[in-house]
């Protein structure tokens, strides 16, 4: 089992659960870390890496209140985190432990983060995380809470692109379809033209079973595409 493991939670009661979980697979007490800002967390990753002791694991949040040294605060969320994370030490293990459900959010965790389980705070996430941290621990496969397994077999996500996720940005913000060739134009995003537009809101109509443009953007705010 991991000999040397971070949490970076904000949250007291969360950081004692999760420390029990930890305990519980036999990990000891002084093996177990913990920060309550992202910042502090990347400090003690990187001390531990220059003192030869790296730590095996990180188990992080998403989200995080807002450090009270907002002056030199650099790191802000967990997705900050990680990426700095990897940065300095590319083959820790990570774990996200979120109350994060947007599927189109969770599954970019892993393919754009490269995390390698997720699991959702809620009823059952200490027996999950157990069982994530078990798993990540014992091979290379990726762990995700049973009740989100779907995120990573959807194959919808991966058919958009950043130019997808323009065009919903600016629906969101109220650009009707007729103003999109002009908006575009005004922000060099290409291809302009009014067809391509039209032909690839379709698509997106299609991909997500929307009725029309206003369900399009409800499906797309659900998913966390803006």
């Amino acid at each position: 089992m991991f000999s040397k493991v971070i949490i970076a939670e904000d949250i007291d009661g969360l950081n004692f659960a999760v420390k029990q979980a930890l305990k519980e697979l036999h990990i000891l007490e002084e093996q177990i870390d913990y920060a309550k800002y992202c910042d502090d967390a990347l400090l003690k990753i990187k001390s531990a890496l220059q003192n030869n002791t790296g730590f095996q694991l990180l188990i992080t949040d998403l989200s995080f209140k807002e450090d009270y040294r907002k002056d030199t605060q650099k790191l802000h969320s967990g997705e900050e985190l990680i990426v700095a994370v990897k940065k300095e030490q590319p083959r820790i293990k990570v774990i996200a432990f979120s109350i994060e459900d947007r599927p189109y959010r969770i599954k970019s965790l892993f393919e754009k983060y490269d995390i390698d389980a997720f699991v959702m705070k809620g009823r059952n996430s200490i027996p999950e995380l157990k069982q994530a941290i078990t798993t990540v621990f014992e091979s290379d496969k990726k762990y995700v809470s049973p009740s989100l397994s779907h995120v990573l077999q959807d194959k919808t996500a991966n058919e958009i692109d950043a130019y997808d996720l323009d065009l919903l940005k600016q629906l969101s913000l109220g650009i009707t379809q007729d103003e999109m060739e002009t908006k575009f134009k005004e922000l060099g995003i290409t291809p302009n033209s009014k067809s391509t537009i039209e032909k690839r809101i379709n698509k997106l109509k299609i991909n997500f079973k929307a009725n029309n443009t206003v369900h399009l953007i409800a499906i797309a705010k659900d998913l966390g595409l803006v």
